[in-house]
Order: structure tokens, then sequence, then C-alpha cells
């Protein structure tokens, strides 16, 4: 079983003084850095994935922009692949699926944000194009939502949609799990 790591748009917008702050971000930041540290350590494969907002109405992740950047909580060292992604489902029009299968990756541990988008979309794809997910789901965030005008708390948003990955999309296992597993 060979198992790598893909970090998802753990970028300065979504941390406190960006544009577009979630809730729990650092405690997120932390545990992916915690999975960072011990992928790095065993010397498996990592890939990071950062998002540039390219349509016209958008006011985050724009490019060229400091909060679009990767957080230093988790910063890509050299060797370490960044594939940059425009939609919410990091294989769309990337190079993810191919470079994941040049590296021989079979199981994926992913981790980042926003759980009821980019990690939700980019996990269900994952599944689809067959590969095995583990979903750290403590080392992901999210936001409130408003749906028929009430407000769902992000703790709600990110417990249905982790509730939603667990079957039959992916292990969504805590950070400490996963680094059982990795021992």
């Amino acid at each position: 079983m060979y198992r790598g790591l893909v970090i998802v748009d753990l970028q300065n917008d979504y941390f406190p003084g960006g544009k577009m702050e979630l809730f729990g971000i650092e405690a997120a930041a932390d545990n992916a850095r915690i999975l960072l540290a011990e992928f790095r350590k065993s010397k498996s494969p990592i890939i990071h994935i950062q998002h540039i907002s390219l349509p016209p109405n958008a006011f985050f992740f724009l490019p060229d922009t400091e909060g679009a950047q990767l957080n230093e909580r988790v910063s890509p060292r050299d060797g370490e692949t960044v594939i940059v992604k425009n939609y919410p489902n990091s294989f769309r029009n990337t190079s993810l699926s191919e470079t994941i299968r040049s590296m021989r990756i079979d199981n994926l541990v992913i981790c980042g944000a926003m759980t009821h988008m980019c990690i939700d979309a980019t996990t269900r794809a994952a599944f689809d194009l067959g590969f095995n997910c583990t979903v750290a789901e403590d080392a992901c965030a999210t936001m409130d939502l408003v749906f028929n005008k009430k407000i769902i708390k992000a703790p709600e948003v990110h417990a249905s949609f982790m509730a939603a990955l667990s079957h039959p999309y992916a292990k969504v296992i805590s950070t400490g799990d996963i680094l059982k597993d990795m021992a």
C-alpha cells in the first residue's frame, strides 16, 4: 500500500486576516502540518494543491496575491509537487491524476479546505478515479453556510460532509489515527 498526502487549499485567505477566514482553520492547519511532517519523515509523496480564482467576480485566492499563497504552516519544500487548480475538484483540468499515478500512489490521505467544497469534490473525484481515500477529518476546515434563510454552523457543516464522505468515498478518521496506521 503506497500512500501519498494531498493538502488542498491551505492558503492565507482562509486564515485570520484573510478574505475568507474559516472556522477552525488554525487547528486544521496544525494537524495538516503534523501529517506533512510524518510524510516528509517517511519520504512519502506529498502534493500541495493551490487554488487560483479566475472568475471576474472572485474576491479571494486572486492571482499574485498574498492571500493566494500556501500558508507557512504547510509550505512546500523543494521537490514537493504543487498543482494549481481553478475549480473545487482538484482533478478538473489539472495534472493531479497523472501525477498521482506517476508516483505510483494508490492510497491518498486528503486534508485541507473547505470541507464542504474542495475536500468533498476532490475526495469524490479521487474515489471515482479508483483511488483509496482517507480524509483527515481534524485537518479540514469549513465555514457557516446559509440555506433557505437558515444558518448552518460550521461544525454541523463539517460533520455532515464528513459523514457523507465516510461511506463509500473515504475512510474518515483523525490525524492521530492516520499516524497510528502509518506506524
